[in-house]
């Protein structure tokens, strides 16, 4: 194996199985590592018309422009005020960057693969973001997939601002 496959194979690895933890509510929901660049705190965001009602607009992050997502609105929960702890998790889905608004940003936790449940197969629908309900230190923590959270139309609006 080439080495920059090698090193590749090992930063892959180091981030198996480590997952964000962060709030909406009460609820805590945990994203992998390897999809996040980095954790901003609330920026300003310019609206987009006819957009769905959860893509928030865009934000200027150091000259590069990204959509931004309230994952409240995207999960069907109710909005709220964005205060202090509200924060935009950027994420990096299939070489475009989007932003995540969250209630707040908890800690970064391992979760190996037997401590993960798949979720029921109540309503596809509601639950099509949820990848697997992790186990951990007496918690559970609903795991997000990202490649099922933005659709077709979102990333073509996506890679145009991208």
């Amino acid at each position: 194996m080439p080495q920059d496959e090698m090193l590749e194979y090992m930063e892959e690895d180091t981030m198996k199985g480590k997952y964000l933890i962060f709030y909406l509510g009460k609820e805590q929901y945990g994203i992998e590592i390897r999809y996040i660049t980095e954790i901003i705190g609330i920026q300003p965001i310019t609206e987009i018309p006819n957009m769905p009602d959860y893509i928030k607009g865009v934000t200027n992050l150091r000259g590069k422009i990204i959509p931004v997502m309230d994952a409240r609105l995207l999960f069907k929960m109710a909005s709220r005020e964005y205060d202090p702890r509200t924060c935009i998790i950027v994420l990096d889905i299939n070489d475009d960057s989007i932003g995540l608004i969250v209630d707040k940003v908890s800690e970064v936790v391992s979760i190996a693969d037997e401590d993960i449940a798949t979720p029921p197969d109540m309503n596809r629908s509601g639950n099509k973001y949820i990848k697997g309900i992790g186990k951990s230190g007496g918690d559970v923590k609903l795991l997000l997939d990202c490649l099922k959270m933005i659709d077709e139309d979102e990333m073509e609006f996506i890679d145009t601002v991208n």
